[in-house]
């Protein structure tokens, strides 16, 4: 009688725990969810995140506010999720960095593997080698040649270490053997704010960030990271092209929620995300903006071997470096 009498209980406990779920999944969303960037607004995820929010709003049927939350390479917005309520109405947007960051930090304030919840992949984005508008060199091989004459005087700015900006920087300075004087900044929004006004020299940033300004000839452009040209830059070379190999580096975004968020909540927010990755107009600013959208991955299973493949892979290449956690 005991055994049945308990099993009888976790059945129905275990069918309250459902009926709750789906309840609450009923009303999900009720009010406006909010989108955390751990990034400075107008910066190249944040460009990202504002398109989406807006293709994923017909989907929820509520308003998606993005709230920037910058600094320490995107760790203090990524942890700030890590602790938000897990009830689907606080989600992170968050590119490789998510990562790098465990490597790259004695204590980032989440764990990749246990602190969320994945929801999907969504673009990747490839880096683009640039500089204010005066800068003498006029190609990458007069860049590098120029940077190996005056190491002691050229700034490389980024927005932070683990940034997108930080990985493609150190890797094109490791590349080409020079240190330079580097400036972190809280995001690339105030980098390339100093860099159209000539205050620093050199920035490896994001497609969706440089891509307007490359056009408009406010900076000085000289390889793109992908392993073809960009259609929307096809006179910009990629670094393969200007001899450096096996320089590639592409910048994937993908989207989170705490740990513990119920699976009918997650269940709509994986939808909300493919619809919003399938909105025409949410695809032509993408491609405008040199991203390809990842349509066919954004899922919780392809986040989630991502961050297994890229975790491991990344902290290889740091100690090889020599790059110790701060």
């Amino acid at each position: 009688m005991k055994h049945f009498t308990f099993k009888f209980g976790s059945a129905l406990f275990l069918s309250t725990l459902l009926s709750a779920g789906a309840a609450q999944a009923a009303d999900y969303p009720d009010h406006t969810i909010n989108m955390v960037v751990p990034f400075s607004a107008g910066g190249p995820t944040d460009n990202v995140a504002r398109s989406l929010a807006e293709a994923m709003r017909p989907t929820l049927g509520q308003t998606v506010v993005v709230e920037n939350k910058a600094g320490a390479g995107g760790t203090i917005g990524t942890s700030q999720v890590a602790r938000a309520k897990p009830d689907g109405y606080n989600f992170l947007l968050m590119h490789i960095g998510f990562s790098t960051a465990p490597s790259l930090y004695k204590d980032p304030g989440y764990n990749p593997n246990t602190s969320f919840q994945p929801i999907g992949l969504v673009v990747d984005v490839p880096m683009t080698i640039i500089a204010r508008s005066d800068f003498p060199p006029n190609n990458i091989k007069e860049l590098v040649d120029y940077l190996k004459a005056n190491k002691d005087k050229v700034s490389l700015a980024n927005a932070g270490i683990g940034a997108a900006s930080h990985l493609c920087g150190t890797m094109f300075t490791n590349a080409i053997g020079v240190d330079l004087l580097t400036i972190p900044y809280k995001g690339t929004g105030p980098a390339m704010n100093d860099l159209l006004g000539k205050q620093v020299d050199v920035m490896c940033d994001q497609t969706t960030n440089t891509t307007q300004h490359i056009k408009a000839g406010t900076v000085k452009a000289y390889a793109v990271t992908s392993k073809q040209r960009v259609p929307t830059l096809p006179d910009l070379p990629t670094m393969q092209e200007s001899g450096f190999k096996d320089f590639e580096v592409g910048i994937w975004h993908g989207m989170w929620v705490p740990k513990g968020t119920p699976k009918p909540v997650v269940d709509k927010l994986v939808s909300a995300l493919q619809a919003g990755l399938a909105n025409p107009d949410f695809q032509k600013r993408m491609a405008g903006l040199g991203a390809t959208v990842l349509t066919d991955e954004a899922n919780p299973e392809a986040l989630t071997k991502k961050v297994d493949q890229q975790v491991p892979q990344w902290a290889e290449l740091f100690k090889k470096a020599g790059l110790q956690p701060q």
